[in-house]
Parts: structure tokens; sequence; C-alpha cells
């Protein structure tokens, strides 16, 4: 930073640090307003919702939304799909992405550069719903169409290779002596992983079980395709969607923001607690590597 003599920041700078301020500020307001216009929407009427207007705040606070989300969903069976389908999802990723990624960083085998960048370059394709027709086609074929698996496995799936460009980042800045240790002790390959490296990694652990979590917790096309058949396995993201039609010939956006309000205090909950290791883990995966 440019400074003047008496330490006091020069002009052209401060008039900088006020517009990345600004911009930084407006975008931190783009990325909030929804949750909060959803959060404050929830307790508001659902006429005064269609009537809209730019009041964020309701006129009259109306507690019985999330009475009414409650009970017109099954938030206890949804609850406990969505958490199924999360945790599934988190350790499928924890162990092939951890593995993968220690394998790539340690191991010399043939095309692994090649290997390796198609698995970076996935990490900015997305081919979205188009997939799904293959997909769901490949889940009857082998009869998991009707499982609540097949999101699972397709959902761990398509969110690995940013997993292991985190791990391989860290534990290429792991020293290889660990290894060559080990290896003299009479370790084997995957021993040296399991008892050597696998509890150093616990930072980037930290932060690929919150985002395969989060992963899991927020699929709603998967869940909505593969559930269509069977309503008693949709998890709350599916769940939720489906409290608009609980008006009366008109769509009850306000029982569906209940919904949804109920639905994202887990993942803030669950932030808060590891928001620290999340941090640090993307720090050590993306920067040291």
């Amino acid at each position: 930073m440019n400074e003047t003599a008496h330490g006091v920041y020069s002009l052209p700078t401060k008039i900088g640090r006020s517009i990345i301020w600004i911009f930084i500020t407006f975008l931190c307001f783009l990325m909030v307003f929804p949750v909060l216009y959803i959060v404050f929407g929830s307790f508001k009427s659902n006429q005064e919702l269609l009537v809209g207007g730019s009041n964020i705040f309701p006129k009259i606070w109306v507690i019985s939304n999330y009475i009414d989300a409650w009970n017109q969903a099954n938030f206890a069976r949804f609850t406990l799909n969505s958490v199924f389908i999360s945790v599934g999802v988190m350790a499928i990723s924890l162990v092939t992405s951890t593995m993968t990624g220690y394998v790539f960083s340690r191991r010399d085998f043939p095309f692994k550069n090649a290997l390796y960048g198609l698995f970076i370059a996935f990490m900015f394709i997305n081919v979205g719903s188009v997939s799904l027709r293959p997909l769901f086609e490949l889940a009857v074929k082998v009869h998991l169409n009707k499982s609540l698996l097949s999101v699972i496995f397709i959902s761990a799936g398509t969110g690995q290779a940013t997993y292991i460009f985190l791990a391989k980042g860290f534990v290429d800045s792991l020293p290889k002596e660990l290894d060559e240790a080990a290896k003299i002790d009479g370790c084997t390959f995957f021993q040296t992983y399991t008892q050597i490296i696998a509890p150093l990694l616990k930072p980037v652990i930290a932060t690929i079980a919150l985002l395969s979590f989060r992963q899991g917790w927020n699929e709603y096309v998967l869940p909505l395709v593969f559930t269509m058949s069977t309503p008693e396995m949709r998890p709350l993201t599916v769940g939720v969607n489906m409290l608009k039609n609980a008006g009366d010939g008109t769509a009850a956006w306000n029982i569906m923001f209940a919904g949804a309000t109920i639905a994202i205090v887990p993942m803030i909950l669950i932030y808060c607690f590891f928001s620290r290791y999340f941090m640090g883990g993307m720090a050590s995966g993306a920067v040291k590597g």
C-alpha cells in the first residue's frame, strides 16, 4: 500500500480501497439477499407474498406457517432421507478422493498426467440434466432406480474431481520421507496410506466432508427424478418444493418458504461448527499443492 510520510493512506489508495469495499459489499448483498428474503418471507402471509412489494420484513408475523409446513410435509422421513443421502455421499467421497489423491501424488503409472488432467477438466465441465436420461437408464439396468443408493453413487461420482484436486494438493505438501520411512519399516503402499498419510489429512478430510455433505444435502434434480414413483423416499429439497402446492388454488409460497428455512438450518449449524477446519483445508489443499 502507498502511504504518505505520516503513515496516512494517499487519496488514490483511499479511493481504490473504497471502491473495493463497495464492490465486495454489493456481492455480499447479492448472495445474502435471497436467503434473507426466504427467511423473512416465511413469516409473511401468502397474500402478502403474492402481492409482492419491496418491503422485506413482514407486516404481520405469521408463525403458523412453520406449523403448517411441518404438518403438511413428512419432515421426519424427509430429513432421514436427506441425512442418508448426505452421509452416503460424504463417506464415498472421503474414501475414494483421499485414496485417489494419494495415488496421483505418490505413484507413477502410464498416462498419469493425462488421467489427472481429465479429472481436473471435469471440474469445469457440467453436462447438467442432459446426463439424467442415461444415468436413469443405467440405474434401471442394475435395479437401483427405486433406491436412494443410485442418488448417492451418482452424486458422489460427480463431485470427485474437486475432492481429488484438494486431496492431491494436500498430499503433495507432505514430505516423501514419511513414505520412505514407512517402507523401510515394512509397510505396504496401502498401509502407508492408512497408518501414516490418512491421519495427517485431517484438514482436507474436514473440507471434503463438509463439501460432500452439502452436495448430498442440496441435491434436487437427481432425487426428484429417482423418487417420482416413491414419494416416501424424497429428501427435504424435493419435499419442501412440493409444499408450494399446499395452497387452495394458489401457490403456497409462505409454507414453502417456511419449509425451506427449516431445511437450511442444519447446513448453517454444521458450517458454523466446522468453518475453521473448512477454511484451513481449502487453503492447504488448493495453495500448498
